[in-house]
């Protein structure tokens, strides 16, 4: 926005769009019964307005308005989800009407539709898993070590994979919180083709940064063996019932659920100075 930082830039916290319906006691039951909404209200008697929301994420409102709800079919809501194959067998089991079964579109997302009572299309969508791996084994030339990487080793790696390098002053503090670290080494080269750190209090909360694999050796199993070795670290050295973190695309899941890694609600705030 022309004029302002980003710092006083306004912030858009909330959208929910509003349908024109025919009849709105009969369309907020179809989505709270059918389509699974848990949260349901209703407005006027009888009802003139009213909405349904999913656990605080998504949001619909609808407007008692037959004229022009009936030249209003064909309109689509895109929904974004996850745990997208649970949530299709869901609305099988409801007999919702979907008119588009769940396959993976050419942009990159699993997707499906229903269609409501109203004759609006619902998209539910989430990011296409990407294949955990492509080979069985990982090449035998790579070598796991236990150790941090070198700021060099970790800039190469985040250049490779087109992350942001550390800031010019004192990359050396990025690198000082870890209490451990893993890096994956070509033998043939001594090149290091991946690497990841765990930083954490020791004692109940441990957060995985920077598990990166060069883009030569991805789908090799080589970020397999980075995860597992951490994974045995933190069996061997967390306290019980600590708490592992990490940010990652939603893409990744199922790359990380394999370790024992779910999806989970948070929040986290960027500080941003004036210049």
């Amino acid at each position: 926005m022309e004029g302002l930082t980003n710092f006083q830039s306004p912030t858009l916290s909330h959208v929910e769009p509003v349908l024109a319906v025919k009849d709105v006691a009969a369309t907020i039951s179809y989505w709270h019964e059918v389509i699974g909404f848990p949260e349901k209200w209703m407005y006027g008697s009888p009802p003139n307005h009213g909405g349904v929301s999913w656990q605080g994420t998504a949001f619909i409102q609808f407007g008692l308005n037959p004229k022009l709800a009936a030249v209003s079919e064909g309109h689509s809501v895109w929904i974004r989800a996850r745990d997208i194959e649970k949530l299709y067998v869901f609305h099988q089991e409801r007999k919702a009407n979907i008119v588009s079964p769940l396959e993976n579109k050419p942009w990159g997302s699993s997707e499906y539709t229903l269609k409501d009572i109203n004759g609006y299309y619902i998209h539910f969508s989430s990011p296409a898993e990407v294949g955990i791996h492509s080979e069985e084994v990982m090449p035998s030339s790579i070598r796991i070590i236990e150790r941090v990487p070198t700021i060099i080793e970790m800039e190469t790696l985040m250049n490779a994979v087109g992350w942001t390098s550390f800031p010019d002053e004192s990359p050396e503090l990025q690198l000082m919180p870890a209490i451990y670290g893993v890096i994956a080494q070509d033998t043939t080269t001594n090149e290091t083709v991946g690497c990841a750190l765990v930083m954490g209090d020791r004692v109940s909360f441990y957060y995985i940064k920077n598990v990166i694999v060069h883009p030569n050796w991805q789908r090799k199993r080589v970020g397999t063996a980075l995860m597992n070795t951490i994974n045995q670290w933190l069996e061997a050295n967390a306290p019980d019932n600590s708490t592992v973190g990490m940010f990652t695309g939603d893409h990744l899941a199922s790359f990380y659920k394999q370790f024992g890694y779910i999806q989970a609600c948070g929040m986290y705030k960027q500080v941003i100075r004036k210049s």
